[in-house]
């Protein structure tokens, strides 16, 4: 054990399997915990019985999902029932601290509270997401109105929890495995180029899937701009493993790219990738285009930073919070033209050689085992909540 706290048993719950941030984060944290001398065990439902799309290196334990309708609602109601059955269990809550990382497991850690089966609860607020189903809206209020310790990745969303509840939040950013993500070389990364049919002259790189929040859109029509100057260039979409509703944009998206067969041609849409295969996207990619409209933190762009990929990317906060003017390309996230200017600028020498051993510098400051360690001091105190 590390210096004088006691071993905690804390338990940490993500709202699926699938390689979404607030997963991410999930794992990286309870293995950062267990570094630490502590016991920090990952939950997630697991409606198709795949395990977490990264094993962990702390346990995990798989929640028996029920089937959902595809009506996201609906399915958010089941998959709190499904934990608020799991933890009925007094052998599956022998935990110090219950610490959930989304909507769905906050929700669920709210009602048992309730019924005082916990003491209590913390919980990180990724970003808050705007629903047009009330039942989605009360369930995200909730998850952060009954929570005990409320915890943000940036001050942007610490602002907002003040603004929208009147509650204090504790700051705590996110970090990066600068041993997986890092610019040098490894055999697999050929195999990948293959796999996907990375050809182009130039690869950008956008990742989190098809989405408004990730202004896929916008980059589409971008990157039809910058075709105008390198002509060879490839688009490729790597993500979108979520359990949110994105059918509408996604036919926007679809409806511009068939317009033009040109476009059409250059543009990869990859999905989810194996986990295994991201570090390596990562440094075949030219750039990270990722102009996000709202985000919590992005730990993409850490990640390709660490990569040594160059990083296109919105100026507003969180970004503004952790990245300076020498670190990236600045664009402006509603402006075409501004994320097409960037993304042909930050392909330019001698600016793109400088971005890529700059990026290297700023990811190594940023770790996980800080990160962990700045959690403590709030487990600490739910667990005197759990045990008075």
């Amino acid at each position: 054990m590390i210096g004088n706290v006691r071993p905690l048993r804390i338990a940490i719950l993500a709202h699926s399997t699938n390689p979404r941030g607030g997963v991410v984060h999930a794992i990286e944290l309870a293995d950062a915990l267990a570094r630490l001398g502590h016991e920090a065990v990952v939950h997630a439902p697991d409606p198709n019985g795949k395990g977490l799309f990264r094993a962990p290196s702390s346990p995990a334990v798989m929640v028996m999902a029920s089937p959902a309708a595809k009506d996201v609602a609906e399915m958010v109601r089941v998959r709190i029932d499904d934990y608020v059955r799991h933890f009925e269990t007094r052998a599956n809550r022998r935990f110090d601290v219950f610490h959930a990382q989304d909507s769905i497991s906050g929700n669920a850690l709210a009602v048992l509270k309730q019924r005082r089966l916990i003491g209590g609860f913390a919980r990180t607020v990724h970003h808050i997401d705007s629903f047009a189903d009330p039942r989605l809206v009360d369930w995200q209020t909730r998850s952060i109105a009954a929570a005990d310790e409320l915890l943000v990745v940036s001050a942007l969303w610490r602002t907002q929890i003040m603004s929208a509840f009147d509650r204090p939040s504790v700051v705590i950013g996110n970090g990066v495995d600068t041993e997986r993500f890092s610019s040098a070389p490894r055999a697999i990364d050929q195999e990948v180029r293959v796999r996907y049919g990375l050809n182009g002259s130039r690869i950008l790189l956008a990742v989190g899937g098809i989405e408004a929040r990730k202004n896929s859109v916008r980059i589409l029509q971008a990157f039809e701009q910058v075709l105008n100057v390198y002509r060879d260039a490839q688009l490729v979409i790597a993500g979108g493993a979520s359990l949110l509703d994105h059918v509408s944009y996604r036919r926007q998206f679809d409806t511009l790219l068939s317009a033009n067969d040109v476009l059409d041609r250059a543009v990869r849409y990859l999905g989810p990738v194996p986990d295994s295969d991201m570090p390596s996207l990562y440094r075949l990619a030219d750039a990270l285009i990722f102009p996000s409209v709202k985000e919590g933190f992005g730990l993409a762009v850490l990640e390709a930073m660490a990569s040594g990929t160059p990083v296109v990317t919105s100026r507003i906060a969180p970004f503004t919070e952790y990245l300076h003017e020498n670190d990236v390309v600045w664009c402006d996230p509603l402006n075409v033209a501004s994320i097409a200017n960037a993304a042909a600028t930050v392909l330019t020498e001698p600016l793109h050689a400088r971005l890529a051993q700059r990026g290297v510098l700023v990811a190594r400051q940023y770790d996980w085992s800080n990160t962990a360690r700045a959690h403590l001091p709030v487990y600490e105190r739910l667990a005197e909540l759990q045990h008075a």
